[in-house]
Parts: C-alpha cells; sequence; structure tokens
C-alpha cells in the first residue's frame, strides 16, 4: 500500500469514526491536529468535555484487530499531544478532557464490517 493510499484510507476511517460520533451528539472541533510530539485524529466535544479520538481502521482482522494497534509508546505520544493542544488553545484550560479509541474493521468490498468504540480507552 501506497502512502497516498494510507492517506485515502486514514480519511475515510476518520470520516466514519466523526459520522459515527456525531449521530451520538458529539460535535466537531478539528482534525489531523499536529504537534511535534503527535497527532490528533479527531478532536470533538461530547457535551463539555474535549475528546480526542484516536482512530484504528483495518481490512479485516487477518493482520490483527485494529484495537490492539495502539502500543504503550503511542499511547504516550497521544497523551502528550492532548496536553499540549489543551496548553495552546486557551479555551479549553478549564475543560475536562479524555482520549477515545474508535477501531473499524472494512470488509474485502471497503464497507464497514465492525465499529468499536472505547471511552476514555488511553488515560494517564
Amino acid at each position: 500500500m501506497t502512502r497516498h493510499d494510507r492517506a485515502a484510507l486514514g480519511r475515510a476511517g476518520e470520516g466514519h469514526a466523526r459520522r459515527f460520533l456525531e449521530v451520538r451528539g458529539f460535535a466537531f472541533v478539528e482534525a489531523n491536529w499536529h504537534c511535534p510530539d503527535g497527532e490528533l485524529d479527531l478532536v470533538m466535544r461530547d457535551g463539555e468535555e474535549l475528546v480526542f479520538v484516536e482512530v484504528k481502521l483495518r481490512w479485516g482482522e487477518a493482520a490483527g484487530r485494529p484495537d490492539d494497534a495502539v502500543t504503550r509508546a503511542k499511547a504516550r505520544r497521544l497523551l502528550v499531544a492532548a496536553e499540549t493542544y489543551v496548553a495552546e488553545h486557551t479555551e479549553w484550560h478549564a475543560v475536562i478532557w479524555r482520549i477515545d479509541l474508535i477501531a473499524i474493521s472494512l470488509r474485502v468490498d471497503g464497507a464497514v464490517d465492525a465499529i468499536r468504540y472505547y471511552e476514555n480507552a488511553i488515560g494517564s
């Protein structure tokens, strides 16, 4: 898979995740926020809470479930990136925040096979 293909797949996964959350009442803040320590796939609001969403997407599960793709090192980078985001965005300083995980499995034809959602999946 080329870098372009991976980027397109990532955007598709983020689109599925965003729609999944918006149906549940979340509000979109931004996507693909970068800092030197990492990237936040989606930034959403769930009521008064700020939610950083890590999106993992896989074609089938032959190479493992997408849920299992978040290593300890990745979790640490996500925590640092979330802390950096809050530090740089003063409007969120007093808001409670969390990091959720959405794992999406696709069928061979590209249709969504399963979406698994883990609230507060990554903590300090």
